[in-house]
């Protein structure tokens, strides 16, 4: 009976198998059953034959791994004549053992997949610290290259097949089986092992069905109390994820700072030659000087500079100064309560060093960070320059300060710090304010690679914010666009709802677009924090914060640190994405200008606007050392021929005519004397030293302005003139020499003795000369005053206005008193006026006595120079009597000798000016060339307005173009090393 209860089980067992099978299509006759079930609990069948069959299954199997058909299984047969008691209990006790190493395997694969899965979770926590892989000594990673701690061993052990025939399910088991070729097959025919492994799938398949018909009846029931326990696991999950972020937060920090600790110290004995090898510019050294110079550049020829850089923007008093002081990890920029203190763009380059300094562009003092002295003074120095930028009338300024800071740690990267976006004007600002800082934050912003960082302050109402239309308008996409929401302490205090702290970071309350959002604390608001008590602070606010416990905030969008990270990146990576195609624009430009020069200045060389003025100097040079080659001659002959033109009005107004007026010789001689004392010790060696130094400019000026022939450069021609004028200004005369001169031309004046009858000729020439001129002088002002004689007015048609028709009758009357008295004296008396003008109105003109004796001056010079003339001619045959005092003789020749004296005097007095020029006035003068030529040099805007010309800017845009594309190739090149 029992063997008919199990026969009738088997029965049931087999029809479950045949309808549940997954494989199975349609209805499974009998002898296509396994043959354990036929032979055990089918034996009385009545289609069961006791010939041996070719056993086949005709169902399917499938893996879970793929849904491909796997190759069916070739069972071994079994030989005819197997009693079903010996065949039955080896296959249950084999199903069971199969069993058991199936459960157990399997929670052991579970296991460890469920571990790994864990692990990953984890790993994904963790920050990216590949920036930071160098801190670890290279050994460090050769081990990591043989140890390896998940993956790689976990799927080198599931690629193994022979491991997978031991672990993993059956189907997979047969479909990896089925791909290793003829060796599997061989393993799945050896015997009853095959018809085990089937019937073991089977079983499987049968405790599925179980299992999913047990879960629906457990399902409502595990609802129901998963709903009790969900809240309570995301509170407690949430709590440990955030108790795990802050500890690989300050597992983080303290690497960082053992970080700079270690770069220090490296970069200390690089100093100290301890390596003895040469420390490379670093890469955002090089790529800040290619920003310096583009800054310089007039973007002419539509090459514009599209570099990256980080334009730090916001509303006044957002807090962007204190972004940008926690970034570079020091108080370095003036700071006020409530009023503008940025006043013009300053660009920070950060970069890694061995101490936290900080330096400008144009001066080489370092500011040591780690002092308060300097901090001070650091900032002191960028509030004087940005008054020095802002020009008067205006409140900001559109030039740029450029500032590095170097320190162990810092990111490296390029920011601008603009002056902040204001909504009104207020007192004190100029009226363009508003305008000029909107167009300096548009001017750096509309550059497609520049990275923007919109600082908001979180305290105030998003409503009141200008800088978000402004960055929208700039970057409608946000693709470069990084948010920064700062006082997130404050704003966590004084808003109602948090949620709007939320929405602001995910960027739905703002109509801006951006790549990231940050929530930052940058302090308590005193200015005398350190950044290490800003830094604590900060992290333990978040730590406490309710925005990060409720998920409002990420871990990873909060702290300055995290947002230093995140900008550095960005900024690289946009830098590597443009800096090529940057380079290939100004190779373009290059190649234009080259062509431009060529068609236009064929056969010149290439010179910039310094060594256009070096040649310049050169020159100018060359001419003042000129000026010592010229002839003792020819400065004498000079300075004589000046002095003379500068005093022969004094000489003959004042000491000739007044002496020639006495009556005898005693009294000319001491009138002569005395007036040459006076003249001497008052105004001759004055009026000398002003001749010397007019003469001495009147020679530098014809060697500057004096035309070389093809030569010459008329480019040259400002700069020279400039030149000379600021020369000849700073050049001042030996304020000794008039005292010694004074001397030497009394001594001259005081020597009475002619040595030679060539001496007394000259003389004579020299007294004839200046008389000549004098008489000429006055037959001028003669004519100026009565008019054009008979002669012109007839031949030129030219007619005697009244006034000179007066003067004519005025002259005629008083040369008729001349003649009548040729020896009357310089002055007329009151009765000889009233005489000729008595006479003038017989005639029907009427005369003022004024003008009377305006007309006898210029009547009676003239007939005393007449005189005079014919006396030199009587005193040629003088000398005889001059050796003799003029003993014995009615002729007088003491005019002779006072002419002799004079010129004696002008020969010793050019002598000496002669003497004192070329020994040290024209080195004196040479010297201050220099000193002016050097005070050019160093002034750019001097020579921009000295030296100009297309040649010229042509020229200096070739050098800028070619300074800015060998700076960038020398960047790329660094930068493909560094990848």
């Amino acid at each position: 009976m029992w063997r008919l209860r199990r026969a009738a089980v088997a029965c049931e067992v087999c029809q479950s198998l045949v309808k549940h099978s997954s494989g199975i299509k349609g209805s499974l006759p009998l002898q296509k059953l396994h043959l354990v079930s036929r032979s055990i609990y089918h034996s009385r069948h009545p289609t069961l034959k006791l010939q041996r069959p070719q056993l086949r299954t005709s169902f399917q199997q499938f893996s879970s791994l793929t849904n491909l058909p796997l190759r069916k299984p070739k069972l071994s047969p079994i030989k005819y004549g197997y009693q079903p008691r010996r065949n039955f209990w080896p296959a249950r006790l084999a199903a069971r053992l199969l069993k058991l190493r199936y459960l157990i395997l399997g929670s052991a694969v579970g296991g460890g997949y469920t571990a790994k899965k864990t692990f990953d979770q984890w790993k994904d926590l963790i920050p990216d610290l590949s920036d930071y892989k160098w801190i670890v000594p290279d050994i460090v990673w050769e081990i990591d290259e043989y140890i390896d701690f998940g993956h790689k061993l976990v799927s080198e052990v599931i690629g193994a097949s022979d491991l997978l025939l031991l672990l993993g399910s059956p189907g997979e088991t047969a479909f990896r089986a089925t791909d290793h070729g003829s060796e599997s097959d061989k393993h799945y025919k050896k015997g009853l092992l095959g018809e085990l492994i089937l019937l073991q799938q089977q079983i499987q398949e049968h405790e599925d069905e179980a299992r999913r018909a047990a879960g629906q009846y457990s399902t409502s029931y595990a609802q129901q109390k998963r709903k009790v326990s969900d809240k309570e696991k995301i509170d407690q999950l949430q709590e440990e994820l955030l108790h795990t972020q802050l500890k690989y937060q300050r597992i983080l920090e303290r690497l960082e700072k053992e970080n700079k600790e270690l770069r220090k110290l490296v970069l200390q004995k690089d100093d100290k030659g301890i390596h003895h090898r040469k420390l490379k510019k670093s890469l955002i050294d090089m790529y800040s000087e290619v920003l310096d110079v583009l800054s310089d550049y007039d973007a002419s020829y539509n090459t514009q500079d599209h570099l990256p850089r980080v334009v730090v923007v916001g509303d006044q008093s957002a807090g962007k100064t204190s972004v940008l002081e926690m970034i570079a990890q020091a108080r370095i920029f003036p700071r006020g309560s409530g009023e503008m203190m940025t006043r013009s763009p300053v660009k920070v380059t950060l970069s890694e060093g061995p101490h936290h300094v900080a330096l400008f562009k144009d001066s080489s003092r370092e500011f040591d960070l780690t002092k308060e002295e300097d901090l001070a003074a650091l900032r002191h120095e960028i509030e004087l320059r940005m008054r020095k930028n802002v020009k008067e009338g205006c409140t900001v300024s559109p030039e740029t300060i450029s500032l590095n800071v170097k320190g162990p740690g810092l990111q490296r990267m390029v920011l601008v710090d603009l002056p902040g976006v204001i909504n009104t004007v207020t007192s004190g600002m100029a009226p363009d304010t508003k305008e000029t800082i909107f167009s300096i934050s548009k001017a750096y912003m509309q550059n497609p690679n520049a990275i923007i960082l919109c600082i908001q302050d979180g305290s105030v109402d998003a409503e009141r914010s200008i800088v978000t239309d402004l960055v929208s308008q700039m970057d409608p996409h946000g693709r470069r666009t990084i948010f920064v929401l700062t006082k997130v302490d404050l704003a966590e205090k004084n808003v109602a709802s948090p949620s709007r702290i939320q929405q602001i970071i995910e960027g739905k309350l703002f109509p801006m677009k951006a790549l990231g959002y940050f929530a930052v604390v940058t302090g308590k608001g005193n200015s005398s924090e350190s950044i290490e008590a800003i830094k604590e602070y900060e992290e333990e606010f978040f730590q406490n914060s309710k925005l990060l416990k409720t998920s409002m905030l990420k871990a990873h969008q909060v702290t300055t640190r995290n947002l230093s990270l995140a900008v550095s990146d960005c900024f690289w990576k946009m830098v590597r994405e443009s800096v090529e195609q940057q380079a290939d624009s100004f190779k373009a430009t290059r190649f234009n200008l080259e062509t431009e020069w060529k068609n236009n200045y064929p056969r010149l060389r290439e010179l910039d606007r310094n060594e256009l003025f070096e040649k310049a100097k050169n020159e100018i040079l060359d001419e003042v050392i000129s000026l010592s080659q010229v002839t003792p001659k020819h400065w004498e002959e000079i300075l004589q021929q000046s002095l003379w033109e500068r005093v022969s009005t004094h000489v003959i107004e004042n000491i000739y005519l007044p002496a020639a007026q006495t009556m005898n010789s005693g009294t000319f001689n001491t009138t002569v004397d005395i007036k040459l004392k006076q003249w001497t010790d008052k105004q001759l060696p004055n009026k000398a030293v002003e001749v010397a130094w007019e003469t001495l400019q009147e020679e530098f000026s014809r060697f500057m302005t004096e035309p070389k022939g093809k030569e010459h450069d008329d480019i040259f021609d400002k700069l020279k003139e400039a030149v000379k004028e600021e020369s000849i200004k700073r050049h001042k005369w030996n304020d000794f020499a008039e005292d010694s001169l004074r001397v030497i031309q009394h001594n001259a004046l005081e020597d009475r003795s002619i040595s030679d009858k060539q001496q007394w000729d000259a003389a004579i020439y020299f007294m004839e000369e200046a008389l000549q001129a004098r008489l000429q002088d006055t037959e001028n002002a003669i004519e100026n005053m009565i008019g054009p004689d008979w002669k012109k007015r007839w031949l030129y048609w030219q007619n005697r206005s009244q006034e000179q028709c007066v003067h004519n009758e005025t002259k005629n009357e008083l040369e008729k008193m001349l003649k009548c008295n040729e020896e009357h004296p310089a002055y007329l008396a009151s009765d000889e006026i009233t005489t000729v003008r008595k006479n003038l109105e017989s005639r029907g003109v009427e005369v003022d006595p004024s003008l009377i004796k305006d007309t006898w001056h210029q009547v009676y010079r003239r007939h005393f120079l007449k005189t005079a003339l014919n006396h030199c001619n009587l005193c040629r045959r003088g000398f005889y009597y001059y050796q003799r005092h003029f003993v014995d003789s009615e002729l007088e020749c003491n005019d002779v000798v006072l002419f002799w004296r004079i010129q004696r005097m002008l020969a010793i007095t050019a002598n000496t000016l002669r003497q004192q020029l070329t020994n040290t006035e024209v080195r004196r003068l040479e010297k201050n060339v220099k000193e002016v030529l050097e005070d050019f040099a160093e002034d750019g805007e001097k020579k921009v307005k000295l030296l100009t010309g297309k040649r010229v800017q042509l020229a200096e845009d070739l050098k800028k173009v070619r300074e800015i594309q060998e700076k960038l190739d020398a960047f790329i090149e660094a930068l493909h090393q560094e990848k």
